[in-house]
């Protein structure tokens, strides 16, 4: 299977770190593009747990009654905002739909409502996004640092985020499902 085509990089759209991105927090990274367009892209990482401990002002874990609610670290800018990613489709004029069944958005009276629903949407409490600059993200894609797959609700909410980057890369197939093969630690190979 060939890289997919420069013109797949679009909203709704999963990248894919390369495995030559081997350190920092894009180390086996898998981010939904939010927004692309000539003046920029932003996106945010699915699947990097977020390693802080959150003030009780911002949002008590211990009061949550949905199960589906996460944390994760959505990027390396502006890691102290946060967003939400979620399944609701409720809440239109708030929020952006960046492929089927998964909404960027929402206020705090939504937010409250979904984390107190023991049947509520899946929420994922993204802090911070990674952006790019006019031509940056496809000057990167250009030099193989990303692959691209169409995203989709399953792996943003129900994929494992540990084993997010070896799944998409498996069901890809091809190249890159043996890249998926290559272990985290090469000097275990």
């Amino acid at each position: 299977m060939e890289t997919a085509p420069y013109s797949h990089l679009t909203k709704g759209t999963f990248l894919i770190a390369s495995p030559d991105t081997d350190s920092g927090i894009y180390f086996r990274g898998v981010i939904l593009i939010c927004e692309h367009s000539p003046s920029g892209s932003f996106g945010i990482m699915i699947n990097k747990i977020l390693d802080a401990e959150l003030p009780e002002e911002v949002i008590n874990l211990q009061d949550i009654e949905n199960p589906n609610v996460q944390i994760r670290t959505g990027g390396p800018l502006q890691p102290s905002q946060m967003m939400l990613l979620h399944s609701s489709p409720k809440v239109p004029d708030q929020t952006l739909e960046v492929c089927e069944g998964v909404f960027l958005g929402g206020d705090l009276q939504f937010l409250q409502d979904a984390i107190m629903d023991s049947h509520g949407p899946h929420v994922r409490l993204c802090f911070g996004y990674s952006g790019w600059g006019p031509g940056e993200l496809e000057k990167e894609f250009l030099s193989g640092l990303w692959f691209l797959h169409p995203a989709s609700a399953k792996h943003v909410f129900e994929t494992p985020p540990e084993k997010a980057w070896q799944t998409i890369l498996r069901e890809m197939g091809g190249k890159y499902a043996t890249l998926s093969m290559i272990p985290e630690d090469l000097s275990l190979n």
